[in-house]
């Protein structure tokens, strides 16, 4: 999915309204962000842009609410979400739900955030997706992101954090703060996945604190 096929799409809905309008036909119903982001998703499930299209189980297109404050954006789908067709549903999957709902933390349900990824295919065994996935996957995002309009874009590791900001910064030095990104905020944090290698305190203390400075924000707004 490229940017000039979102344009083409966009084009040929205001010619319809134009046709419709040009019978007398004063309203025309358009698609909330419900519909948009349902024919975002089609369009996932249908590309093959790239060669992951011949190695995937399922196309993770992403899920949650079109009206969230917040999207969690990790680096791409692994074992389980290939396997079930949706993000973050193992073990890491899981420690993000906790981290969501907890109420010293952020206190909203999983269902009322948007979370996705870069790529929407596993690429094999896990590796880390590469720039010419990367290019192909991305306008998938940036169309979803589009549509949510969301307050604040979690970044979940490295990897997506450097993707979104197009830095090579280390996401120790990149997390704890907020950073302007397409009208609204972004902020990156530890992946859960690096928690569960991490167990100890400390670095759970610093993700906790980065979805706290999240929390505040929204408060503030």
């Amino acid at each position: 999915m490229t940017t000039d096929s979102f344009e083409e799409l966009a084009g040929a809905v205001g010619r319809r309204l134009r046709m419709h309008q040009g019978f007398g036909v004063e309203r025309v119903r358009v698609p909330g962000r419900a519909g948009r982001l349902a024919e975002i998703e089609r369009r996932v499930k249908c590309c093959e842009l790239c060669d992951l299209c011949r190695t995937r189980t399922n196309v993770v297109p992403g899920e949650g609410s079109p009206e969230a404050r917040v999207v969690f954006v990790g680096e791409a789908p692994g074992h389980e979400e290939d396997t079930q067709g949706r993000p973050f549903v193992g073990r890491a999957g899981a420690l993000l739900t906790k981290i969501i709902e907890e109420p010293r933390v952020l206190d909203m349900r999983r269902e009322d955030v948007y979370i996705g990824n870069i790529l929407k295919c596993r690429p094999p065994g896990n590796r880390n997706p590469d720039p010419f996935e990367v290019a192909r996957c991305l306008p998938y995002l940036y169309a979803q992101l589009d549509v949510i309009e969301p307050d604040v874009v979690c970044c979940l590791g490295a990897i997506a954090a450097q993707t979104l900001l197009g830095t090579k910064e280390p996401i120790g030095k990149l997390r704890g703060r907020m950073l302007d990104f397409r009208g609204g905020k972004l902020i990156a944090t530890y992946h859960p996945a690096y928690l569960l290698r991490n167990p100890g305190p400390q670095e759970k203390r610093k993700v906790w604190a980065d979805m706290l400075i999240v929390k505040e924000y929204l408060k503030s707004l």
